[in-house]
């Protein structure tokens, strides 16, 4: 939800946003088959046919039931079904059984998609007074859909990784030839800043209100930790030192035997990664991903201890000061990469753990009714991340944008950037 009201887009915008937004997300999903869009392989994600049905779910429940009197759903069972976490929208389906969902087929989704499609298309072209405030819906609904188009590919490689056969989503691509970037710090001389968002554009109600800090001098690195740097942490018994590691996080790695990033293993000498475009050839250069906060606080322990200027994860402030005048450009969604690629960007290719945890800014209060449980409702016992991820869509980002997560979760596109003090 925005925490602000700066300009909303007007319906012929809204309109537009909305189509482009729908038919990316039918995009994603076109080259699988209904097999694939049933996967879920563990309780935190979600098969791609979910995604479907909830994003159409939320323009149905929260845009044309209230807003458009002859609306009728094809279906009142799917406000059951395809409901998240909206206690106060009705009752729903347990999450970690979503993917027993075997009807309605993929068919019947799609048949729901256009059906919500030509209803919230006709209820923007239409005469009404409160078009403006139902525009401002739109757009809340659109940013939703394309945090489901994250997950979509998120969960997705997480369920077919488990296949043997290494299914290939998208056809593979060479990388390019790297060399290695040396690892260079910017101070940045902190002092009373702003933080958080104030208009124009959307965010969501989480980044307000916006609020004054202090930030001591500090310096952050200029491009996110490596794979190169990751093998030197496991080659010099990272994993398995305790000193680096938070008790939680130590727990956490022995009970999962974890030695490597998820989704790595070690072939003829080589490290080797599964992802979206098939096994690949772990990339030196490029920015490691799937790696858990704990996995990411143990790392800069570790260059903490090697290092002589010392090194830690940044606050979400930090980086937020750091990088709020660079231009939004990066490695996104958009782009089909689907993976992290080599070179020392700011914005795109793996979101970045930070050491703060996701708690409400000072003047922060979540709307009345079920949207305001968008984000309050999670702010306990999760880390934010920033700077987005090659499965964010670029039209998501900016510099106030937190996403979180739990400290033990890998699957996402997680990664870090480090800073250490003046």
């Amino acid at each position: 939800m925005p925490q602000h009201a700066p300009a909303p887009l007007a319906p012929p915008e809204a309109l537009s946003l909305f189509q482009a937004t729908r038919a990316r997300t039918d995009r994603l999903a076109a080259p699988l088959r209904p097999e694939d869009m049933m996967l879920q392989s563990m309780e935190d994600a979600s098969p791609v046919k979910w995604h479907l049905a909830h994003t159409t779910w939320f323009f149905e429940e929260f845009i044309l039931k209230p807003h458009k009197p002859d609306y009728a759903s094809p279906d009142d069972r799917f406000a059951f079904l395809f409901n998240s976490y909206y206690t106060q929208a009705g009752p729903r389906h347990a999450r970690d059984r979503r993917g027993m969902i075997s009807r309605p087929d993929c068919a019947e989704v799609a048949a729901y998609r256009r059906h919500v499609d030509a209803a919230l298309a006709d209820l923007l072209d239409g005469g009404r007074d409160d078009r403006e405030g139902i525009a401002g819906l739109v757009e809340l609904g659109c940013h939703h859909e394309m945090q489901h188009q994250e997950l979509l590919v998120t969960d997705l490689l997480h369920g077919l990784s488990f296949n043997p056969l290494m299914p290939i989503y998208r056809d593979p691509a060479p990388l390019p030839v790297t060399a290695e970037v040396p690892l260079t710090f910017t101070r940045h001389e902190g002092g009373s800043v702003w933080i958080g968002h104030d208009g124009p554009g959307f965010a969501y109600d989480c980044e307000g209100a916006r609020h004054r800090i202090h930030l001591d001098p500090y310096e952050i690195a200029d491009r996110p930790v490596t794979n190169r740097d990751w093998i030197a942490f496991m080659e010099d018994g990272g994993y398995s030192d305790p000193r680096h590691w938070f008790m939680e996080g130590h727990a956490i790695a022995t009970r999962e035997d974890w030695a490597h990033p998820l989704y790595w293993w070690r072939q003829d000498g080589d490290w080797w990664t599964y992802t979206l475009r098939g096994p690949q050839p772990v990339a030196l250069d490029a920015p490691v991903v799937h790696v858990s906060y704990h996995e990411a606080a143990a790392f800069a322990r570790w260059a903490d201890a090697r290092w002589d200027r010392g090194a830690r994860l940044p606050t979400e402030a930090e980086h937020e000061v750091a990088f709020r005048d660079v231009p939004i450009a990066g490695n996104f969604l958009d782009d089909g990469q689907l993976r992290p690629m080599p070179g020392p960007g700011i914005w795109g290719d793996v979101w970045e753990w930070t050491a703060s945890p996701f708690t409400p800014y000072p003047g922060f209060r979540p709307p009345e009714g079920a949207l305001g449980e968008y984000n309050g409702k999670f702010m306990v016992n999760q880390i934010v991340l920033r700077g987005g991820s090659c499965a964010t869509a670029r039209g998501q980002m900016r510099a106030t944008y937190r996403t979180f997560f739990y400290p033990h979760q890998r699957w996402q596109m997680m990664g870090l950037r480090l800073a250490r003090d003046v």
